[in-house]
């Protein structure tokens, strides 16, 4: 299975639903938790881990600058941003491969009611009264 971005799992999770992520996110908060919310935060998690990355990425960039000595002091810098970026990647590996084995597994639906207009549908008649009985009862 390929890696997929956040990017790539928000247009997978548009075109499933029909919706953009911002209608989806809307319609969401109306609705049971179900899966399109599931879907939608395994996407803010991927993204949040995203962030992560490059965050993690950047501070260590800064910290192995050429120009920049490496002391003892900065070494335990060094190895705590190398954890906590390792995390991040593993998190959004983890974030990525789900929701994309998720999506994989699902079809597109018709367009959500609220996102389209209704369609109006004749009133269902109301239900046969039972006989009355002619026994007493006890």
């Amino acid at each position: 299975m390929p890696h997929l971005t956040s990017t790539e799992i928000a247009g997978r999770i548009e075109d499933l639903y029909g919706a953009s992520l911002a209608d989806l996110e809307a319609h969401a908060q109306d609705q049971p938790p179900g899966m399109l919310s599931a879907l939608l935060g395994m996407h803010d998690d991927l993204a949040l881990a995203e962030r992560g990355i490059d965050v993690h990425r950047d501070r260590l960039a800064r910290l192995i600058h050429p120009e920049r000595q490496i002391g003892r002091h900065e070494v335990s810098h060094l190895l705590d941003g190398s954890r906590r970026l390792a995390e991040a990647v593993a998190v959004r590996d983890v974030q990525a491969k789900s929701a994309a084995a998720v999506l994989q597994s699902l079809a597109r639906i018709p367009a959500l009611p609220s996102l389209s207009p209704p369609l109006l549908a004749p009133p269902l008649p109301a239900p046969p009264l039972p006989a009355p009985s002619r026994a007493h009862s006890r």
